[in-house]
């Protein structure tokens, strides 16, 4: 009798600990909504605002007064401006990426690896961003009524190097990398591999908990650097069986072939946005005050276009992620044949992450790029084998 009594006390208290746990998450996810609606509207208000009250040609009048060349106006242009922005957009920033997830326990970061950490960010996204920008520039200043389509070339060859050189180049510059110590976990993922036929480069841990508590894994490069990569917050928690379940979602994205298609679809999108904003650009300039296409202070407005766009074409990017998820848990779930680590590992991904596992079905029909975890378990207890 006492031992019923344990039992039964034990499992009031786990269903106390699930209903406390699924609070947290969903105040968790509703104040990251929150916190990225408030930014997005920034962006948008900031950058109204700085064209129509003339801030945009004075300050592109006062980057003039440096210099005659119209590329090193452009950067001090554009530098200025993205100074602005950092400033009002970093309290926000602070307070999601640093004071949010230490208040839920999320994060093992302390503020001087939160500073360096940005710091980092920002070197790169100059030494990317310079050079990106002069290159877009020299496309829109040479070739006004084309240009849209030789930009999206740019950005399409861009974007296959970027694959190629990250996990090599600019991911070590975050974290470090080193073989999978956890022989048993080596072999179940070579042994996944060989079975599915997937060739790669190499199995990686990183310190991802030097960051966060956060679970990931993922399979990263193109080419010569394709490789697996595991958080060490996830060999640490889970067991090699659900690992392996884990590593098999992610090989069936490769095998399915989503990379490429996802790459295929950003491609026609990336078109889409710039012809189409090139045309409301254009024939917006005017009502702004502006004369040319290439006139640097008129190109903040292009970006906002462009904004606009990425934010009405997120559903679509939305749904056709969460089919590509719903394709790699099939695939998971058909090549290990274990319902009950599909299971386990959802549950514990639910728990690390603090992702809400039912959230509101609007937003996750808009926004969300992974089906909840709810009914990601439900689909693993009803698949047939």
């Amino acid at each position: 009798m006492k031992m019923n009594n344990e039992v039964i006390t034990d499992s009031i208290q786990d269903k106390n600990n699930d209903g406390k746990r699924d609070k947290l998450a969903k105040e968790y996810s509703k104040v990251n909504q929150i916190i990225s609606l408030i930014e997005t509207i920034l962006f948008f208000v900031i950058t109204i605002l700085f064209i129509v009250t003339g801030y945009s040609k004075s300050l592109e009048a006062f980057a003039f007064e440096f210099t005659s060349n119209a590329y090193i106006a452009l950067l001090i242009f554009f530098g200025l401006f993205g100074i602005f922005q950092s400033v009002i957009s970093f309290p926000l920033g602070f307070y999601s990426e640093y004071i949010l997830e230490h208040k839920y326990q999320l994060s093992n970061q302390t503020i001087t690896g939160f500073f360096i950490e940005k710091f980092k960010g920002m070197l790169v996204g100059i030494l990317i961003g310079v050079p990106l920008t002069l290159i877009f520039y020299y496309i829109i200043r040479n070739y006004p009524e084309s240009w849209w389509l030789i930009l999206g070339i740019a950005i399409f060859f861009f974007s296959v190097i970027i694959g190629r050189l990250a996990p090599v180049l600019i991911m070590p510059l975050f974290y470090k990398f080193k073989p999978v110590a956890n022989r048993e976990i080596e072999d179940r993922i070579k042994s996944l591999c060989e079975k599915t036929g997937v060739k790669v480069q190499g199995i990686f841990e990183f310190d991802m908990s030097k960051n966060t508590k956060k679970a990931n894994a993922a399979f990263t490069g193109l080419g010569k650097s394709k490789r697996i990569i595991l958080g060490d917050t996830l060999l640490e928690k889970f067991s090699p069986e659900e690992i392996e379940m884990v590593f098999a979602h992610e090989m069936g994205h490769y095998k399915k072939r989503h990379i490429l298609k996802l790459m295929s679809v950003s491609v026609i999108m990336t078109f889409a946005g710039l012809y189409f904003t090139s045309l409301l650009y254009s024939d917006t300039l005017g009502f702004f005050g502006f004369s040319s296409v290439s006139e640097i202070a008129a190109l903040p407005l292009l970006f906002l276009y462009l904004g606009l766009f990425g934010l009405i074409t997120t559903p679509v990017s939305s749904i056709l992620s969460r089919k590509y998820e719903w394709e790699a848990d099939t695939f998971a779930l058909e090549t290990t044949l274990d319902r009950k680590s599909f299971i386990s590992a959802m549950e514990k991904l639910a728990d690390q992450n603090l992702a809400d596992k039912t959230p509101n079905k609007v937003i996750e029909f808009l926004f969300h790029s992974h089906p909840s975890i709810d009914k990601r378990i439900k689909f693993a207890e009803n698949f047939k084998f």
